[in-house]
């Protein structure tokens, strides 16, 4: 099940325009991506810290997402400085921990953390139907938003035959292990739960068909655009613009 923790709230970040958020979002995301100075990127890792400080998020939720992420990240710093050409630090045997790979790998960390943090901040903060009207206001392709919607609908229904079959295979005393069997048995699991899922997408497709749906989904949810989005709009644009400019000319703060 998807859970929507960080939706629930009544921080300033809650009560921001959800397109504003979107576009902050990707917008910074992609900003913070493709830059290599350290500068910017220390600042972005502080604008994604700010962010999470202002939306009032639990702090033990967020560091255990941060912890699964930087799992992955733990693994870059042992293997990028062994096969990243470059001046050695020092030697393990016929291998070289080389310095351009530490630096490629801590440029990586702040990256990573910076842009998970500020997606928590901004989209994690609403709902993922609230996204999906939001970006159908933005006027992204319609057919992307419905896909989007509907999967996030009918995932917890694909889940539930799942868990079905699982059960099933356990009264039939399934016992999983490291053999031939086992991974028989997952496969037939997996190609049933594709039969099923289709069979459920007829199934919705003809129901929607009979509620007149014509290729579009209407909604009467709208979104205003306040003062305080309209402010925040300004600091969000003039700390994107601020790191562009660090950026561009190669300051070094730090």
């Amino acid at each position: 099940m998807i859970q929507e923790t960080f939706a629930i709230g009544s921080s300033p970040m809650h009560r921001m325009d959800p397109r504003l958020k979107i576009v902050a979002a990707t917008v910074f995301s992609v900003q913070t991506a493709i830059s290599d100075n350290f500068t910017t990127l220390i600042i972005a890792l502080i604008f994604g810290i700010t962010m999470a400080i202002l939306a009032r998020l639990n702090f033990w939720m967020v560091f255990k997402r941060l912890l699964i992420v930087n799992g992955f990240i733990f693994f870059l710093w042992l293997v990028l400085p062994f096969t990243f050409p470059g001046d050695p630090l020092f030697s393990l045997g016929p291998m070289d921990y080389t310095l351009s790979g530490v630096v490629l790998s801590a440029r990586i960390t702040l990256k990573t953390n910076a842009i998970l943090l500020s997606l928590i901040a901004l989209t994690g903060t609403s709902y993922l139907a609230t996204l999906g009207y939001a970006l159908n206001q933005l006027k992204l392709p319609d057919k992307i938003i419905y896909l989007f919607l509907i999967t996030y609908r009918y995932i917890f229904v694909i889940e539930q035959e799942y868990q079905r079959l699982i059960r099933a295979a356990r009264v039939r005393c399934f016992e999983p292990g490291t053999n031939l069997h086992t991974y028989r048995t997952y496969a037939y699991l997996i190609g049933m739960l594709f039969v099923r899922a289709s069979a459920r997408a007829e199934r919705v497709y003809h129901a929607m068909l009979c509620r007149g749906f014509a290729g579009k989904f209407h909604t009467l949810r709208e979104f205003t655009f306040t003062k305080s989005d309209l402010a925040w709009a300004f600091a969000l644009g003039a700390g994107l613009m601020f790191m562009g400019y660090l950026e561009w000319v190669r300051i070094t703060l730090f």
